[in-house]
């Protein structure tokens, strides 16, 4: 599990380094605003549509960043094995987000999605990070730990 780990994290890598700050495509109508847009043109579900079109768009910048953020912090984290349970629940939920952003949308794969989602579910049930990772070498630690963060930060490891 912990090639696959390393697999989903260089995933995560590439997938942040094509959303490109200041504007993250909506000047040019490219880019992540492109894929994003595809939740109101093609919808997979009227209410995540509604939130994008109302919500998300209107704000794009401030989610281009959020993007990038947890994005880059999927690629870094599962990478290094650290808060791994964490990262793969937080993975469940972005894959999730652009399932539902480009599902429907014209050249898109959808099996791709599914299996983005699942191996994030392998991730979380196997705590990944704890085989040749850093969740492996802190866990001990944080479990023994009299401190309650500690003790409660080891279960996200």
């Amino acid at each position: 599990m912990a090639f696959v780990r390393i697999v989903v994290a260089f995933l995560w890598i590439q997938n942040a380094a094509w959303k490109i700050p200041p504007d993250f495509g909506e000047r040019s109508g490219g880019g992540l605003y492109h894929f994003t847009n595809y939740a109101v043109e093609y919808p997979v579900l009227g209410p995540f549509a509604w939130l994008v079109e109302h919500v998300v768009l209107p704000n794009f910048v401030l989610f281009g960043w959020l993007t990038l953020l947890v994005e880059a912090g999927l690629g870094a984290f599962l990478l290094i094995g650290l808060a791994t349970r964490l990262w793969a629940v937080l993975g469940v939920v972005q894959s999730s987000a652009i399932a539902l952003s480009v599902l429907y949308a014209p050249n898109e794969w959808h099996w791709s999605y599914y299996l983005m989602i699942l191996v994030h579910l392998a991730l979380f049930a196997t705590a990944a990070g704890r085989g040749f990772g850093l969740d492996g070498v802190f866990r001990p630690i944080m479990v023994t730990s009299r401190k309650a963060v500690a003790r409660g930060l080891a279960r996200l490891a």
